[in-house]
């Protein structure tokens, strides 16, 4: 769920940071690409192991969930909005 998640949402800032639309837009979309790389990079150098205070697999559920559902409604707003073609093709993207 995180890889097709963290693709998404860099295609939707590449569209979005090259249309020039608002801030909002791409400051979410990179938010969430962030994050889920850290959680990748989290599992990748096994750190969740060192951590075992907190049950990683259902922290990146969570996060997963909370990112698909926050840009689905940015992209949504992009659609409707339609500032540009730009702002369109990342809200259809993501």
């Amino acid at each position: 769920l995180s890889v097709p998640l963290q693709l998404a949402a860099f295609v939707s800032f590449v569209c979005f940071a090259a249309s020039g639309s608002p801030g909002a837009y791409t400051a979410l979309a990179v938010m969430e690409a962030v994050i889920t790389a850290l959680f990748f990079l989290l599992y990748l150098l096994k750190l969740d192991k060192k951590l075992s205070w907190l049950f990683w697999p259902l922290a990146d559920i969570f996060n997963s969930v909370i990112a698909a559902l926050f840009l689905l409604i940015v992209c949504l707003f992009a659609v409707i909005i339609k500032t540009n073609k730009g702002t369109l093709a990342g809200g259809v993207s993501g």
